[in-house]
């Protein structure tokens, strides 16, 4: 099979490259890199995907198409988030159609059905809110959209909706995590008591291949989107006390209501807009929202429509992020 993958310089494009190469497919990947850490069997089309040429001439006898590639964060210019996450996306779905391939596997977030509020158990007949507390979210609803809606007997497309993918390799959410600790700028956000899910590298992974084994003309998984994790939540700040006491971190001693962080949050995002600050503020309603509510999602209908299974427990994975972590835990 002639597999692409957009993104696939990225965390979780470059682990579902090796894994396709690893099942005898012929893998190739788009980033705006070279890539060096990847396979040298692995082909690198370097660009970007808001070039509708580019993105064209890259899907020349691809029959399977992995669109992983967006602008992540809750920070940044409202135009790149669009460019990227939305029309990058329209012309993915255009030159799919242009070079008849079969199937389109997109990688979405959990994200595009919060607003402001706690999501306990949900599924996917959740709607998308009415209004969104930043761009990335906002744009992923609509690119997600528009993948669903590009289904068809000649293009099949599915939405995988894994939540805060982790492991060995992550170049976000742990070092993110780790950096704020050592600095002692982490502090509990709301009671302390709620509940989220997360999704392993390997899991994440196997969603994705597994459901483009599944997508086509004869099953269930066409034309839908799929909440998937570790199949259990983790209650959020004990996880992040466990990252810190296994990683010699100390303990977070500081803590903020929710109300506050999301005023404060509010606050921090007028001044960084008026004054056009592009670095990340400390805070915004999005983060703080995100640290004090509980979300996390009901994976019966992946289990059920194409037999996902949660590959690495949280304890195994713990261990396996720990024990990668110790050659070079001070770089964080």
């Amino acid at each position: 099979m002639q597999v692409l993958v957009t993104g696939g310089g990225g965390f979780l494009g470059s682990n579902i490259a090796r894994a396709l190469l690893k099942e005898g497919n012929n893998v190739s990947v788009i980033g705006r890199g070279q890539y060096p850490h990847l396979p040298s069997s692995i082909k690198v089309f370097q660009g970007d995907i808001r070039d509708y040429d580019f993105v064209n001439k890259s899907l020349k006898n691809i029959d399977t198409l992995f669109h992983a590639a967006a602008i992540p964060g809750i920070w940044g210019s409202a135009k790149e988030f669009f460019t990227i996450n939305v029309q990058g996306t329209e012309n993915i779905i255009k030159g799919c159609r242009n070079n008849l391939v079969r199937k389109l596997v997109f990688t979405s977030s959990p994200s595009v059905v919060f607003g402001n509020s706690n999501l306990e158990d949900v599924d996917e007949s959740i709607p998308y809110p009415d209004e969104y507390l930043c761009d990335y979210p906002r744009t992923k609803a609509i690119a997600e959209k528009l993948i669903l809606d590009a289904n068809c007997s000649n293009l099949y497309t599915v939405a995988i909706r894994p939540h805060l993918i982790w492991g060995p390799g992550d170049p976000h959410l742990v070092p993110r995590i780790l950096e704020k600790a050592s600095n002692n700028k982490l502090m509990i956000v709301g009671e302390g008591k709620n509940q989220v899910d997360i999704t392993y590298i390997d899991n994440a992974v196997s969603a994705h291949l597994k459901a483009c084994e599944a997508l086509g003309p004869n099953g269930d998984v066409a034309g839908k989107a799929y909440f998937v994790s570790d199949g259990k939540p983790v209650m959020l700040w004990e996880w992040i006390a466990n990252l810190l006491n296994r990683t010699g971190r100390p303990n977070i001693s500081r803590k903020i209501s929710y109300d506050t962080a999301s005023k404060l949050g509010a606050i921090m995002e007028g001044v960084y807009g008026i004054f056009r600050i592009k670095s990340e503020p400390p805070m915004t309603r999005f983060l703080a929202s995100q640290l004090a509510t509980s979300h996390y999602f009901n994976i019966s209908r992946a289990k059920n429509d194409f037999g996902y299974e949660p590959l690495i427990s949280h304890e195994a994975g713990m261990n396996r992020l720990i024990h990668a972590l110790k050659p070079s835990q001070q770089e964080y």
